[in-house]
């Protein structure tokens, strides 16, 4: 009689040992994201007591939506290269102006629909979807590129663990070109 308590127990190690990788692998993910630079970015910032500052209540959600940025200011000669807005979302620079990503789980306007394949696919190749237009700066791909796979996956279930957040991020600009600039 033994035996039925030792396969009971071992039924609920089977259930329970995928739960307690899978939590492990949340917290591996929160611990990369919050040590990685990600909310530098990713989260809208907004004057706090001390200055700019992660606003956490659009944690992760990218540039926002209702902020429609105007030019970027003309840098003048010199070793200045980037503009940034005060959020943190907007960048301009040679490349043109990019906007960071929402990498919530929403499923319309964030990673929602995204798989594990898609999102390490992305960071392996700096293009969208892995296959789409270019990652641009100031997006780390070239450090980032040293995650491995599991970190990679444990950084995607995290993801997939954060409050949703509706948030449409405008896509990049190009620079613009020699004709533009002589025009203003």
């Amino acid at each position: 009689m033994k035996t039925l308590p030792t396969l009971a127990a071992a039924a609920m190690l089977a259930v329970a040992l995928p739960a307690l990788a899978s939590d492990a692998k949340v917290a591996r993910g929160k611990y990369l994201v919050n040590t990685s630079g990600c909310h530098d970015c990713h989260t809208p910032f907004k004057l706090g007591p001390n200055g700019p500052e992660p606003d956490m209540s659009r944690m992760l959600s990218g540039h926002p939506e209702a902020l429609a940025m105007p030019p970027a200011p003309k840098l003048p000669e010199g070793p200045w290269l980037v503009v940034s807005a005060a959020t943190n979302t907007a960048h301009a620079g040679p490349w043109g102006v990019s906007f960071t990503a929402n990498l919530t789980p929403d499923a319309e306007t964030g990673l929602g629909d995204w798989t594990l394949r898609d999102f390490m696919a992305t960071i392996r190749t700096g293009r969208h979807l892995g296959r789409g237009r270019p990652v641009l700066p100031p997006m780390p791909i070239p450090v980032y590129n040293n995650f491995t796979d599991a970190d990679l996956e444990a950084i995607y279930r995290y993801l997939r663990t954060v409050p949703a957040f509706k948030n449409k991020v405008p896509e990049p600009s190009a620079p613009p070109t020699a004709a533009t600039t002589a025009a203003r």
